[in-house]
């Protein structure tokens, strides 16, 4: 991965990582900040066959490898549902297991693809540029996984290094921080994160707060609008009347008061992980202006005029932290809509008491 490619502050830390030395790095912070993005920049830069002190060259045999997947030198940990995701080849035996319906993809790393890639560690470099693992998340290895990496870890084979990547480093065994260098990703600042989201095709500001100032969840925002877009233009053969970006910052603007009055359908095609996400911003942001503090995910002017009781508030965001137990898995993704939106109403609704 070139870092000509990555946006300018994973690039950045990209360069000062790679003139630091060490074997093992462990990447943490909020998600959304681009730890995948940088632990894959490391490991390409690590195999390039012609490095720079910035990265990767991207334009190597071995960038070209890495880039299809088949790199003979790299091994990619991650849960088998997030390998499917990313377009990443499962193991042969995992693939037929999955194909033959013995079982479904693991959102764990399994015990066996870390043995596997212990082994791995053991090899000698197939092209002479040493060897890389990158874990992520990192989190999702379980105690036994988890345990089956350390001594390697701690005492690496030759020209073996590792990369883990994570946005929950307290769930990780302390053994296995401690034998790491630890880097933790920074925040973009607007003045580089909306020329890059200019740059992709996305010019609306709004997007980015909407994202919680993370320029990837914003880009991921419009490019839900387009699909949403692109399915109701293919349904009344019409031009949508907005672009991708602007159809996202609308509705995002809308939807407070969409919800106060009952209406919930810019949220009927999203997944319910996704909608309860974007509840529990709508919910923060209107704590935070009960209290005086400004909204971090919503204009100001987008939010109820009128305070809302706390009490009320606290009690939707239980509501709201309930459901995202369950969000990955609802019973029924229809009657679950009907439910947030229903407590949504109600809160939005809400009236502060008065002496």
């Amino acid at each position: 991965m070139p870092s000509v490619h990555l946006p300018p502050w994973i690039a950045r830390q990209a360069a000062e990582l790679l003139a630091r030395p060490g074997h093992a790095w462990l990447l943490q912070g909020p998600s959304g900040l681009g730890q995948f993005e940088l632990a894959l920049a490391l490991a390409a830069a690590w195999l390039c066959d012609a490095p720079t002190p910035q990265g990767a060259c991207g334009q190597c045999p071995g960038c070209h490898s890495l880039h299809v997947h088949t790199h003979a030198d790299f091994v990619m940990l991650m849960p088998e549902t997030h390998m499917l995701e990313r377009g990443w080849p499962l193991p042969e035996k995992a693939q037929a297991e999955i194909d033959e319906k013995k079982r479904k993809p693991s959102k764990e790393i399994r015990v066996d693809a870390m043995r596997d890639a212990i082994e791995f560690a053991q090899r000698t470099s197939a092209r002479g540029r040493g060897k890389a693992m990158l874990i992520y998340p990192a989190e999702r290895m379980n105690a036994v996984t988890a345990n089956a990496l350390l001594k390697t870890l701690e005492e690496p084979p030759g020209d073996m290094r590792f990369v883990l990547a994570t946005e929950a480093a307290h769930l990780l065994l302390p053994t296995i921080r401690s034998r790491c260098l630890t880097h933790t990703l920074r925040w973009p600042d607007a003045t580089e994160a909306l020329p890059w989201l200019a740059a992709c095709g996305v010019h609306e500001a709004a997007l980015l707060q909407a994202a919680g100032g993370r320029p990837a969840a914003a880009l991921q925002l419009a490019r839900s609008a387009e699909s949403q877009a692109e399915a109701r233009t293919t349904a009344r053969k019409a031009k949508p009347a907005f672009d991708d970006g602007q159809q996202a910052a609308a509705a995002w603007a809308r939807l407070p008061k969409a919800l106060a009055q009952g209406d919930a359908s810019a949220l009927a095609s999203l997944p319910t992980a996704e909608i309860v996400a974007r509840l529990q911003k709508l919910c923060a942001d209107l704590m935070a202006a009960q209290t005086g503090a400004p909204p971090r995910f919503f204009a100001a002017a987008d939010l109820p005029a009128r305070p809302l009781p706390l009490p009320a508030l606290a009690k939707w965001w239980g509501q709201l932290a309930q459901a995202a137990r369950s969000a990955e898995h609802p019973l029924n993704a229809g009657l679950t809509l009907e439910y947030l939106a229903s407590s949504a109403r109600q809160a939005l609704n809400s009236v502060k008491a008065t002496n």
